[in-house]
């Protein structure tokens, strides 16, 4: 009998320890989104308590992206310099500090807590791609999918119960965006179990991947304005969604629903798309389902109907799950080895960021200028058809580092 108790310990260890590594995956994820769809509902309330003007409240969004195409760059260095799970301890930390700091001032502190916020999101976001193709290699599909849908479900909570917990709190607005510290408080203490691993992770990081550069592959490219694109349209309808609504006659508060409708729309597609798309010798198909999705929900929003506001935001939701989905998998399905997910991850998210960040303040900037909203729906439209174009050349079967006549197959 003493045979069999010796070697079920281990195992009990093992389980454990996967067990940890996926909570604190889900745990860190839930803080990705959250942190800004919380604010999207209650911008008239902090426009309004602050005295600012749209475009201002607007950076409250375009901060983050931002630090997105600005600290991406440094996240590969950092996670070959200190190992991944170190650098993601340290996200936690910048992003609990911003949401526990966001709230306790004036608009330069909440634009200071933005930043901190921002700048986690960042560099977690550059990572976690590259961070579960080195933890689980033969299973990338589902843990994308449990990562993204993860933080989607926190995201949708988010938007959804940000105008019920402003109406219920005497601090208004600030109890709205300041409550999901809990949550980075939570992730923080869980992720502590991974730092045993820091050493693993960091002595990989002397296999950097010295292939040809990303900057000059035709098909890195197309997946960092693909990367970009889907962001701009998230971000700039998690930012003004609300506010259109509201101004066409809706309640704050259905208003903040109808965009927590998006993002629970996007809830089993963020699961099974990932699945989907890494069984697919290419992804073209998914690219056309995502352009047309996007485009119904966009009409939709655009024709005015308060009767079409649901079924397009069903849609829009769906559209950006697939698109998300299938930019995450890009990175993975792309690249060869794990510091080349991150390196391509890195490029995408900084200037497709940068390109994102362009979204939510000119799409209010479309608005004060026009005082309507048809013009800025426009602008995500042809947002939309250039998805397009780079979608159907990034699903294509093929890797960053090689051109497109050296190789068809996996």
């Amino acid at each position: 009998m003493g045979v069999p108790v010796k070697n079920e310990k281990p195992e009990r260890r093992s389980t454990l320890r996967l067990l940890l590594l996926v909570a604190g995956i889900i745990l860190l994820t839930t803080n990705l989104r959250a942190p800004i769809t919380s604010v999207g509902p209650v911008v008239p309330l902090i426009r309004d308590g602050l005295g600012i003007s749209n475009t201002m409240v607007g950076a409250l969004t375009t901060i983050p992206l931002l630090a997105f195409g600005l600290l991406s760059p440094f996240a590969p260095r950092l996670a070959r310099r200190f190992g991944m799970e170190f650098v993601l301890f340290f996200v936690l930390i910048a992003i609990t500090f911003g949401l526990i700091a966001r709230p306790l001032g004036g608009i330069s502190i909440l634009y200071i807590g933005t930043i901190f916020i921002g700048a986690g999101i960042a560099i977690a976001n550059v990572l976690m791609p590259a961070f579960i193709k080195m933890k689980f290699e033969n299973n990338i599909g589902v843990m994308t999918g449990i990562y993204s849908i993860s933080m989607n479900i926190t995201a949708a909570l988010a938007a959804g119960l940000s105008i019920p917990i402003a109406t219920a709190s005497s601090f208004g607005w600030k109890a709205s965006i300041g409550v999901w510290a809990i949550f980075a408080v939570i992730a923080l203490l869980v992720w502590i179990p991974q730092l045993r691993n820091q050493q693993k992770a960091s002595s990989q990081g002397n296999e950097n991947h010295k292939g040809n550069s990303l900057l000059r592959s035709k098909l890195a490219w197309k997946i960092t304005i693909f990367m970009g694109l889907q962001s701009l349209l998230f971000f700039c309808i998690a930012a003004w969604f609300p506010v259109i609504l509201q101004d066409r006659g809706m309640t704050a508060e259905k208003a903040g629903w109808m965009l927590s409708s998006v993002q629970l729309a996007q809830l089993p597609f963020t699961f099974i798309v990932p699945i989907i798309a890494g069984r697919m010798k290419n992804q073209i198909p998914l690219v056309w389902v995502t352009f047309i999705t996007l485009i119904l929900g966009l009409s939709g929003i655009l024709s005015g109907s308060m009767a079409l506001v649901l079924p397009s935001a069903i849609l829009f939701g769906i559209a950006t799950a697939f698109a998300f989905g299938l930019a995450m998998m890009f990175f993975m399905l792309r690249t060869e080895n794990i510091f080349e997910a991150a390196g391509l991850s890195a490029m995408a998210q900084t200037f497709g960021y940068l390109l994102a960040a362009t979204g939510p303040a000119l799409f209010g900037l479309l608005y004060d200028l026009t005082g309507g909203w048809t013009i800025p729906i426009f602008l995500l439209v042809f947002s939309s058809i250039v998805l397009l174009i780079v979608g159907l050349g990034a699903g294509k079967d093929n890797y960053v580092s090689k051109p497109p006549q050296t190789t068809t197959e996996k």
